[in-house]
This record gives structure tokens, C-alpha cells and sequence, in this order.
């Protein structure tokens, strides 16, 4: 299994036609697998989707393969992990507007691995969840 300590995670840089190709072959699913994701979590944990609650399922999946910003390319023993930062065109720059999602790339078609999602213990003790990352959130490598 791939983890950060087994992979050697690229610096940020736009995606190249690679990567915008493997998105592509994804979009359907992360696009469905995102409207999952925000329907489970608005049932048990809603401030991961908090900054999205406003938009409807179809704005929330307006974006496209255009829409990716940048990427982080990581090889392995049995293919390539692309980490990639979407921008959701529905919400303003302002704000949380991106999506973390990580793709894997084999001899086979490109598949969805994860949308990220973040659980972060606060100074005070509280936790903070999200789903939904700003454009100067890091693009790091993980899991979930």
C-alpha cells in the first residue's frame, strides 16, 4: 500500500495532459461519489460540507475537468497517485472553493481513490471538519 513514507510526492504544478486525461476518465464518479459523501455527512457530521450548504447538488458538481488547478504526482510499485486541487466555480474565490481529491493511475483506466476529507483537533480541544478546502490550503498526500 502506498503511503507517504513509501513515495516520493511531487512539488504542485498545473496538470499536464496526463493528468487532466485521468481526471477526466473520473469525473463521473467523483461526482457521484461526492454527492454521497456530502448526503452522509449532512446526516451525522454537516460542518464537513458547511461551506457548500447553500449550493444545490448541481451547482455543487458544476466543475469540470477545467477546473483542475494544480496536481502532485506520486509513482509507485503498481502505478501513479494523482493528488489534485479542484476549484468549484460555484463558489466565490473568497472562500473554501476546492476539492482534494487523489486518482490512481495503472495500465487499467484512471480510478477514484478518495475526496479528502479533513479532522482536525483546534487549540481549545474542539475538532474541525471539512470537506471543502481554500486556495491556500497545501495539497498534501492522504488517505481519506
Amino acid at each position: 500500500m502506498a503511503t507517504i513514507d513509501t513515495v516520493d510526492l511531487s512539488p504542485l504544478h498545473p496538470p499536464k495532459e496526463e493528468s487532466l486525461k485521468a481526471f477526466a476518465e473520473v469525473e463521473t464518479d467523483l461526482k457521484s461519489k461526492l454527492l454521497h459523501l456530502r448526503h452522509t455527512y449532512l446526516k451525522h457530521e454537516p460542518e464537513y460540507f458547511a461551506a457548500v450548504q447553500h449550493l444545490s447538488d448541481s451547482n455543487l458538481t458544476s466543475f469540470s475537468n477545467a477546473d483542475l488547478e494544480s496536481v502532485r504526482v506520486a509513482q509507485s510499485a503498481y502505478g501513479i497517485h494523482l493528488l489534485g486541487k479542484i476549484r468549484l466555480p460555484a463558489m466565490p474565490d473568497s472562500g473554501p472553493a476546492y476539492l482534494h481529491v487523489r486518482v490512481f493511475v495503472s495500465d487499467e483506466p484512471a480510478k477514484l481513490h478518495s475526496i479528502h476529507t479533513e479532522e482536525r483537533e483546534e487549540p481549545d480541544g474542539g475538532k474541525r471538519y471539512r470537506a471543502i478546502f481554500t486556495k491556500d490550503d497545501a495539497l498534501e498526500w492522504f488517505d481519506t
